[in-house]
């Protein structure tokens, strides 16, 4: 962490900046605090949902102009949702990251949500999770998942329930939106080949007159105690058979998760402890030689994230 200015604005932007002079590049990323962990029944998918819109223009940037911009300046954007956070990130040469603070801090509160456009990608999101749907893995873990949480909304997964994604309306999808992104809820890192402080001031004058954003709901479910073992049997068409386990892990902020984290990366390798995780082991890790090398298993993969609340390691 040597290096690191760490600082918060007054409307509750948390920043955080590591100067890095290897070469004449930036990254500048906005995490949110929204996942599917902030979701309720009815709404599952939602806050991937919304993430696919703030790529969908603002008053000043329209509609795909923002991905032209930065390919136009010789850079890289994405973002991604998961079940704690939403993340949006650009790469570019640093003396065009300013086009990044100029995107993220409009898209922040500007977001259009057009009604054509809500409609357009509801159909996008529909394929992604039909895309999904052709794997067998996808349907058995989203079974297991769901019967390993019966009250905390870790119960299902980011992409959310098809039946929510037909019937979510564009007030949901804004309402959702005007609650959640807001500087308050924001984490702001940079990295790269600038200067902390004039960055940190450049980050002022974009992102400090944005006001505060009420106060975030929030997540209160609590997952009561496992009793025993809960099992599914899914059967779908496919030549192979699939076997899933879940078991339940602690928080990123238990003692126990550091242990715990250590433990899934002796099993599986540092496939399973990568930042996405869910990678196959290597052929040097214990999983792999006790089942694939053994002729008990084709493939094996293994996966343990850190989340706010006790999730699970698969």
């Amino acid at each position: 962490m040597n290096g690191i200015l760490e600082t918060q604005l007054d409307n509750g932007l948390k920043v955080l900046l590591k100067p890095v002079r290897t070469a004449p590049v930036a990254t500048f990323w906005v995490w949110y605090r929204v996942g599917s962990r902030n979701e309720v029944p009815g709404k599952t998918g939602i806050s991937h949902w919304v993430e696919h819109m703030m790529f969908k223009g603002t008053p000043s940037l329209g509609k795909g102009e923002i991905m032209h911009l930065i390919n136009r300046n010789g850079g890289v954007d994405n973002a991604f949702t998961s079940a704690d956070y939403t993340a949006y990130f650009e790469l570019l040469p640093s003396d065009r990251i300013d086009l990044a603070l100029r995107i993220e801090s409009d898209r922040m509160v500007n977001a259009l949500f057009d009604p054509n456009e809500v409609e357009s990608e509801r159909t996008v999101i529909i394929s992604e999770r039909e895309g999904a749907e052709n794997e067998p893995r996808f349907w058995l873990g989203e079974e297991v998942l769901a019967l390993a949480f019966k009250v905390h909304p870790y119960h299902h997964d980011t992409i959310g329930w098809k039946t929510d994604l037909l019937n979510i309306t564009r007030d949901d999808l804004y309402a959702h939106y005007k609650t959640y992104y807001a500087p308050n809820n924001a984490v702001i890192v940079a990295a790269g080949d600038f200067d902390a402080n004039e960055m940190l001031t450049k980050i002022q004058d974009a992102f400090g007159a944005i006001p505060r954003g009420k106060d975030i709901p929030p997540v209160t479910s609590v997952e009561p105690p496992q009793e025993g073992e809960r099992r599914v049997t899914l059967k779908r068409p496919g030549p192979l058979a699939y076997f899933h386990a879940l078991y339940h892990a602690p928080k990123a902020s238990d003692p126990d998760f550091l242990p715990a984290f250590v433990l899934a990366g002796i099993l599986s390798g540092v496939g399973g402890m990568s930042f996405s995780g869910g990678a196959s082991p290597g052929r040097s890790s214990r999983l792999y030689r006790a089942l694939v090398e053994t002729g008990l298993a084709t493939d094996v993969s293994c996966s343990f994230r850190a989340t706010l609340d006790p999730a699970h390691s698969m």
